[in-house]
């Protein structure tokens, strides 16, 4: 067994056995964890976002790649020396002469680019109102976006999805279609707040609560399967990770982790937050 194998084996033990202790109180060994895993989860979609949308889709489309940029036209020509700066200071970001792929050029992407480094003048606390331009475009864009998606992705085909038909259908298929039609429709019933909720009404927005109830509860039950299979996956690691070969690291790790919480919670009870 390798020492890359085995520390590696230490980490994930520790990593588990630390968000697991925030179920005994929260606790130096948990606020740990959840730091790595913030700072981590952090810098690792960081890292995938800017290789793969603002290399590619940003700095492809303002320097797309040219095999000899002197043939381009003046302005092409002294906005590919500027190019070249930002290539002395990296090489692997820029590349020379452009970034590969199969871009085209399209200058108006210097905006998005302003809008991009108007982002980070957040950090700068006299210049940071800068970023509320970017975050109202983002906003905006997103939200006209997302609404527009929402609609056809989800509203208009969830309409044509309910209409299904109950004739020239087998009996099984009939009685699957007439639970869903009456499902949607008495649950729309319910969130229909312009008529009080009586007699007929408050019958069919009584049966949609029904519906509602059983497809919450299956939805719950869903995640927690979900939940509880990766809960087996870090016991069954736990249980192999305390073997002889990893050192008893689980062992080891449980042990001291319990001493130093059971320390700390004799020495300064506040030590240990509640």
């Amino acid at each position: 067994m390798s020492f890359g194998s085995i520390f590696g084996a230490w980490i994930t033990v520790f990593l588990t056995l630390a968000i697991l202790s925030y179920l005994y109180k929260d606790n130096p060994f948990y606020k740990v964890a959840e730091h790595v895993y913030v700072g981590v989860s952090a810098a690792y979609w960081g890292t995938i976002a800017f290789w793969n949308q603002v290399w590619p889709n940003l700095f492809g489309r303002l320097w797309p790649h040219v095999d000899d940029p002197s043939t381009l036209s003046k302005f092409n020509q002294f906005w590919y020396k500027i190019y070249n700066g930002l290539h002395w200071f990296s090489n692997n970001i820029f590349p020379e002469n452009g970034i590969p792929g199969d871009q085209t050029q399209n200058l108006w992407y210097i905006i998005a680019f302003f809008l991009g480094l108007f982002m980070l003048a957040r950090l700068i606390p006299n210049i940071n109102w800068l970023g509320r331009w970017s975050l109202a475009y983002v906003v905006g864009m997103a939200a006209g976006l997302r609404i527009y998606g929402f609609m056809s992705s989800n509203v208009i085909a969830q309409i044509h999805g309910s209409i299904l038909p109950l004739w020239g259908v087998s009996l099984g298929t009939a009685l699957n279609n007439l639970v869903l039609i009456v499902g949607t429709v008495t649950g729309l019933f319910y969130f229909f707040f312009s008529v009080e909720h009586k007699g007929i009404f408050g019958k069919l927005s009584r049966v949609g609560i029904y519906f509602l109830m059983i497809s919450f509860g299956a939805s719950f039950g869903f995640a927690v399967m979900g939940r509880i299979s990766l809960l087996i996956g870090r016991l069954n690691r736990l249980i192999e990770y305390s073997s002889k070969q990893y050192g008893y690291a689980t062992i080891i790790l449980l042990v001291v982790m319990v001493a130093t919480l059971l320390i700390l919670n004799l020495k300064n009870p506040e030590e240990v937050t509640e």
